[in-house]
């Protein structure tokens, strides 16, 4: 499955949402300067050919060809690794909001699962909250002691 990052527009409502891809971008990688202009971003389009110029300038000096040539696909691989990141924050800048993530194998999904969490939040948020009750003592050693071997305790999972 894959994680559809939800970023909301700063006056529009939930309609005009976008869900970024998180992940590789293949077309970042091979024509990053492309994919920029595609997605209106328009300093780092400038960036990317900025820096395709600079590293084929360096390529016809004697000696640099190979090293060009390495930096190239360096600077390529980190685009294509880094290009949603990079249009997440160009959304922020803009005043978007991140929503949240949602999982799901395909875009359709995660737009229909978005839906669904969207009128599941609202349906929850004119309900009358339940009172609150103590919880029960944890029994046994080490519940609530905080992470173990890379995993998190989710308050409430008991």
């Amino acid at each position: 499955m894959a994680s559809y990052v939800v970023m909301e527009p700063p006056q529009a409502g939930a309609e005009d949402a976008v869900l970024v891809r998180d992940g590789f971008a293949f077309l970042a990688f091979v024509v990053p300067f492309l994919w920029f202009l595609w997605h209106r971003m328009w300093l780092e389009a400038l960036a990317a050919l900025a820096a395709a110029l600079l590293l084929g300038a360096l390529g016809t000096l004697e000696g640099w060809s190979v090293a060009s040539t390495v930096m190239s696909l360096c600077v390529s691989l980190f685009l294509g690794l880094e290009a949603r990141g990079l249009r997440i924050a160009m959304l922020r800048r803009r005043g978007w909001r991140q929503w949240g993530v949602v999982e799901a194998d395909s875009r359709s999904d995660a737009e229909t699962r978005y839906m669904a969490e969207l009128f599941s939040g609202e349906a929850l948020a004119v309900t009358p909250p339940r009172p609150n009750l103590p919880n029960a003592p944890a029994k046994g050693f080490g519940r609530d002691s905080g992470p173990a071997l890379g995993l998190f305790s989710y308050p409430g999972a008991r």
